[in-house]
């Protein structure tokens, strides 16, 4: 049983179900084995013949989705992205879920070690580990993360368009960390500013606070006045002139007579 840890294998095998769990991936999609551990709990409830143990997209839909009613009737904590991610055979979805199911049903913490990588449902932590020549191109990156059952049950071309974008912006930004990482193998040449040898500039001397006009440095050193420096004293000076103005002669004083 891939990918489960060893006390949930053993609930799992001690529930007696109508096949073995080998690969939680495949064999949790229907939901008719997730129908089937919580029939053990809840008898009266789950009628097993109400479920369809088929692997079209009607049956699993059908099946979950009274799957998703007795979940909301009991307030059951369970994300509705680790069900969807079921449905839809996503990484490491169906596992998560069965966790998630065994803490409900009996209390019990799963001991595990911290993931290397964040879950989202995608193949990236798959990826990493392969070389770089064999990893996925973009067209790939799509095909192996939005799955045909998820295309079918959107029934929208705008939410799988949006979709498909987001999962080429995410694969452009892993190869631009790739690219980073390993620049020789994409022939990358460092810039002029890259080759450049970076020189600190010197350390500015720190001063005191004793007077707000002189500024000493802690080290009881006057730092040297520079020639050129701004001052706030005026450099022009102005001169005041007086101006006379002349006399008009008297005949111009007299009004003109008619």
């Amino acid at each position: 049983m891939s990918g489960l840890p060893r006390e949930v294998t053993r609930w799992i095998q001690s529930l007696d179900l109508t096949w073995q769990v080998k690969t939680p991936k495949w064999d949790l999609t229907n939901g008719y084995l997730v129908a089937e551990i919580f029939s053990w709990y809840y008898p009266q409830e789950i009628q097993m013949h109400s479920y369809n143990n088929g692997t079209s997209l009607d049956s699993k839909q059908r099946n979950w989705s009274l799957l998703k009613i007795f979940i909301k009737r009991h307030k059951l904590d369970i994300e509705e992205e680790l069900l969807e991610g079921t449905i839809h055979c996503k990484e490491g979805a169906a596992q998560l879920l069965v966790e998630r199911i065994y803490n409900i049903l009996t209390n019990r913490e799963v001991k595990k070690m911290n993931p290397e990588h964040e879950i989202d449902f995608t193949d990236r932590a798959y990826q990493a580990k392969l070389p770089m020549h064999a990893r996925s191109t973009a067209s790939q990156a799509v095909k192996n993360n939005l799955k045909t059952t998820e295309i079918m049950a959107d029934g929208s071309i705008i939410l799988s368009q949006q979709k498909s974008q987001h999962i080429i912006n995410d694969h452009i930004e892993n190869r631009r960390h790739e690219r980073m990482e390993a620049p020789e193998r994409f022939n990358i040449k460092p810039t002029l500013g890259e080759l450049a040898t970076r020189i600190p500039p010197p350390p500015e001397p720190s001063y005191t606070s004793s007077s707000l006009g002189n500024k000493t440095p802690k080290n009881g050193m006057k730092t040297p006045k520079s020639i050129n420096s701004p001052t706030r004293e005026s450099t022009v000076q102005f001169k005041e002139i007086n101006v006379q103005q002349l006399n008009r002669p008297k005949d111009m004083r007299q009004p003109l007579q008619a």
